[in-house]
């Protein structure tokens, strides 16, 4: 049945909507071909990439663009470009399927391919004019050429529109010459095309460009050396000088000044983009440590029997499908919404995918985080569980850690996409996209009149928890309606509370999306076949409301005083309230145990 406008929940409306289990999609949704296309990238990264593993911290970014050029042969570089411009034209999820499954085994190869993929190529399919897109697109999702993305400046770096690079036009109006420095250029060795961001005059935006690069005959631009980093050591990362480049008009991206809107809508898909990123490094990362506890002997046991292991194993299992359940889950969602736009008649196909990204960039924000940080909590506990071998570059755990740090930092700091995902709700609220102020509201009322001291029935799978949901998503309006009230539109001043209200909003996403998963999948299995993915729902849960109960309290206390304060403080703990508490250690055993047979991450 097709998707109606009705049927598709809004960026955000999460919130302020029960949903069905059935609403969601999951990975066991994937069709035949998306299998198909899963295994085809594995077997692709289990030949050419995860056995170079140590070639490519060595520095060796010939290795990196040699991988590249297969990966181009392939058609992956090519996924999400339409047919017409030499690509396979597949839908999003396809294309989060591809960057999951490509990602995973070295941090080199997985920024060289989203630069490549998402920032270099995007921005031409979304935004290029028909001649620009037949000329550039095809020799980019071929691999015949690679794209970077000019943006960061030494002084603009989160704040991307300050940058200082100028494009002056000519005086036969025939070209503009660019003129700057640009940094942290991701392919920069070995790119044959850029997308520059440049100032025309004092305009208040930037202005995108095309710049083609030939080191044969560099046309005023110049490289620094490649940078010395903590990771991802074989991802070509260079500063890039222009002094008056010559870049002719028609290679002007899009109109004057729209430069920024380009930035900020690249940045969007590349969020949800580099949560999927992070998946796979994940589950190898898993694997590899799982493996290495099993064969570990310490007091005549294999380490992974002993509790504080399992205890390990269980945590990085769960964060690893949680988000993966998330990131899925909103990928579908942006997928349904370009068709709907597709079918409405009313957007070309680039049209339609930049304005349903944009619709979800609140939840692209949320995985981006949540993801990144899943990344490197997972890479940490996995160097513990290989103990003193894990420090050494002899094995595979101290290169991910490395890797997985960056992931915090680009495509926006995750403080940056913290602050970005309330202030985004705090619009959609004000346009009337989402209705924070009617729930808001009757949360208020709610908390004064007297609340149900009945025992409600929680013998069906997840009523418990489906209902606690309900209550953090009432504890979020309660907490954020109260300090917006307060401070209005001031409330971007006052950033620890987004960033306080933003830990809420995203473990409230990332719970509610691990619970729908696994009822739908104990609704068609039966529960005795998926009691793992049950107890990761469950224990995902629990520490969600750590979390929310946390960044709750250090908001309500800091804005609130009297009897304000009291009235939500007593909310606070009705709203994460538990009638039956669930066994935490007997949850983690369970999942750590299937891991531990399997002797690999295996959900």
């Amino acid at each position: 049945m097709e998707a109606t406008e009705k049927d598709i929940l809004r960026g955000g409306q999460f919130l302020v909507k029960e949903i069905d289990c059935e609403d969601i999609f999951t990975p066991e949704d994937f069709n035949e071909e998306q299998l198909m296309m899963k295994e085809a990238v594995t077997e692709f990264v289990d030949r050419e990439i995860w056995p170079k593993k140590a070639q490519f911290e060595k520095k060796d970014y010939a290795l990196t663009e040699d991988v590249m050029r297969k990966a181009g042969e392939l058609g992956f570089l090519g996924i999400s470009v339409p047919e017409a411009y030499g690509g396979m034209g597949m839908g999003f999820v396809d294309t989060m399927l591809v960057c999951d499954y490509i990602s995973g085994a070295t941090g080199s190869f997985s920024t060289a391919f989203g630069a490549h993929t998402g920032i270099g190529t995007m921005p031409i399919t979304l935004y290029g004019t028909e001649e620009q897109k037949q000329k550039y697109v095809p020799k980019l999702a071929s691999g015949e050429w690679f794209g970077s993305y000019c943006l960061t400046e030494p002084s603009a770096g989160s704040d991307a529109n300050s940058g200082k690079t100028k494009a002056v036009l000519s005086e036969d109006g025939k070209s503009y010459k660019i003129t700057g420095q640009k940094m942290w250029i991701s392919n920069a060795g070995f790119c044959s095309l850029m997308i520059v961001f440049a100032r025309i005059e004092n305009d208040k935006n930037i202005t995108g460009f095309i710049v083609e690069y030939d080191p044969n005959n560099p046309n005023g631009i110049t490289m620094g050396e490649e940078e010395h980093k903590l990771g991802i050591r074989a991802s070509s990362t260079r500063q890039v000088f222009f002094n008056e480049t010559v870049v002719p008009v028609e290679n002007m991206l899009s109109t004057r000044g729209n430069g920024f809107k380009i930035a900020m809508n690249a940045l969007n898909v590349g969020r949800i983009k580099l949560a999927a990123a992070c998946l796979d490094a994940q589950r190898r990362t898993i694997s590899v440590s799982v493996k290495y506890a099993n064969e570990r002997i310490q007091f005549k046991t294999p380490i992974s029997s002993f509790g504080a292991i399992r205890q390990k194993i269980a945590e990085m299992a769960t964060n690893c499908w949680v988000g993966e359940t998330a990131c899925y889950r909103a990928a579908k969602n942006i997928e349904d919404r370009i068709t709907l736009r597709q079918n409405n008649g009313k957007d070309t196909h680039q049209e339609a995918e930049l304005k349903s990204v944009e619709e979800y960039a609140i939840e692209c924000s949320i995985l981006k985080v949540a993801v990144s940080e899943h990344t490197q909590r997972c890479t940490d506990e996995g160097i513990q569980i290989f103990g003193g071998m894990g420090f050494s570059e002899e094995t595979p755990i101290e290169s991910a850690w490395r890797d997985a740090r960056i992931a915090r930092i680009y495509e926006g700091t995750n403080e940056i996409n913290r602050m970005l995902s309330i202030g985004m709700l705090i619009k959609k609220a004000m346009k009337g996209h989402v209705d924070l102020l009617g729930p808001a509201t009757a949360v208020a009322n709610e908390l004064t009149g007297i609340p149900s001291f009945d025992t409600p029935d929680h013998s069906e799978l997840f009523s418990e928890e489906k209902s606690i949901i309900v209550n953090l998503k009432k504890l979020f309006l309660m907490v954020s309606g109260a300090a917006l009230q307060k401070y209005g539109e001031e409330i971007e001043k006052h950033q620890q509370l987004m960033l306080a209200a933003s830990d809420i909003l995203i473990q409230i996403y990332l719970a509610e999306s691990a619970i729908l998963r696994a009822e739908k999948m104990a609704k068609k299995e039966g529960q005795e076949k998926v009691k793992e993915q049950i107890a990761m729902a469950k224990l995902n849960l629990f520490h969600a409301i750590d979390v929310i109960e946390t960044a709750g309290k250090h908001s309500i206390i800091s804005f609130s005083t009297g009897d304000e304060q009291r009235m939500m403080l007593m909310g606070l703990k009705r709203y994460i309230k538990y009638v039956n508490m669930p066994n935490i250690i007997e949850l983690r055993n369970i999942i750590a145990q299937k891991v531990i047979k399997e002797n690999k991450y295996c959900f």
